[in-house]
């Protein structure tokens, strides 16, 4: 395979995508709908055609045209986008479906490929955009492989956590740092033990180039940090790397509140972002199996941390605000 053909590509996943595969030697056709700024604009290797994944003329014209050896998916999010990919591309060297380890159905520790069972999905959610139904339309579109692939096309399906690094537009992780670098306490929701198992953006396209190369047509293989850390622990992380910068001095308080001392400013523990309840883990030993490793989570969270003070991302809208925080915090300070 020398040629691959990506759906998305410029912001978050797809972007760290086009680099991974770039790195080793591809050429690379992105196609999109241009509403993005193309980072890859000057580059030789890649090409970038303009057009509509949701119209099945725009695909299939956009497929004839780079007659691509791989294809990755990155921005299906309906089971009929991949129904009519994998009819588009049935003769490719691999299509891989990047899906989610919301897909699964049921709360096992760890989830694991081909036993954890999948969402359902209903015709209404099949075409519903809301996040209530985005597990079951990312399961879905894991079926979708799976028939594919019974069908002789060779589709298979990858499964991040939540994904974090540079780039990040759903600012999560950005919120976390806003707070660990502007303020010497920081509200942790619960006791710090809770756990959602998270993927770095660059060793999920490193797994999704060698699923592409050496994973087997009708499979699905998880991505996630091989080792994982709490929401305490995560802290730390972000405390170190800034440590290592002119901004930070690697000093935090870390103060816990539960539902009542969060109540009183009208926040719940759900409010903050990589919070989760009950706590989230993806079984990564069939990647592995492949070769595939992950990086050291202190160098990941140093690149995060860098990407992070370089832009203009804080993640103050997708978490509770100072203020909120603060009366949290005076509530404590009188216990």
């Amino acid at each position: 395979m020398d040629h691959l053909f990506v759906v998305g590509g410029t912001r978050f996943i797809g972007r760290h995508v086009v680099a991974e595969f770039l790195d080793h030697g591809y050429e690379v056709t992105v196609f999109n709908r241009g509403t993005h700024e193309n980072p890859f604009a000057e580059t030789d290797d890649v090409t970038h055609i303009e057009g509509d994944r949701t119209d099945d003329g725009d695909l299939a014209a956009a497929a004839r045209e780079a007659d691509p050896d791989a294809v990755v998916d990155c921005v299906a999010y309906e089971p009929r986008e991949v129904r009519t990919a994998t009819r588009i591309f049935d003769d490719v060297d691999a299509y891989v479906f990047v899906s989610s380890g919301s897909a699964y159905a049921r709360e096992d520790l760890p989830k694991r490929e081909g036993e954890t069972p999948l969402c359902d999905c209903t015709d209404e959610q099949a075409t519903d955009d809301s996040q209530a139904s985005y597990g079951p339309r990312k399961a879905e579109g894991d079926r979708a492989v799976f028939a594919a692939a019974e069908r002789g096309v060779n589709a298979m399906s990858v499964r991040p956590c939540v994904v974090y690094g540079p780039h990040d537009y759903t600012e999560r992780l950005d919120y976390w740092i806003d707070r660990v670098d502007s303020f010497d306490r920081v509200v942790v929701p619960g006791d710090g033990t809770n756990v959602w198992h998270r993927a770095y953006v660059e060793d999920v396209a490193s797994a999704i180039r060698l699923v592409a190369e050496d994973g087997d047509p009708g499979e699905a293989y998880n991505v996630g940090d091989r080792r994982m850390v709490t929401l305490d622990g995560m802290v730390d992380l972000i405390a170190d790397a800034l440590d290592g910068t002119e901004r930070g001095s690697g000093d935090v308080e870390v103060v816990h509140a539960g539902e009542r001392e969060l109540a009183a400013a009208d926040l719940t523990l759900d409010d903050f972002p990589l919070y989760r309840d009950p706590p989230h883990m993806l079984a990564t030993d069939k990647l592995a199996a492949l070769g595939w490793e992950s990086t050291p989570l202190a160098e990941a969270m140093e690149r995060s941390v860098a990407d992070h003070l370089d832009g203009d991302r804080d993640g103050r809208e997708v978490g509770p605000d100072r203020g909120a925080e603060e009366r949290v915090l005076g509530v404590l300070d009188t216990l």
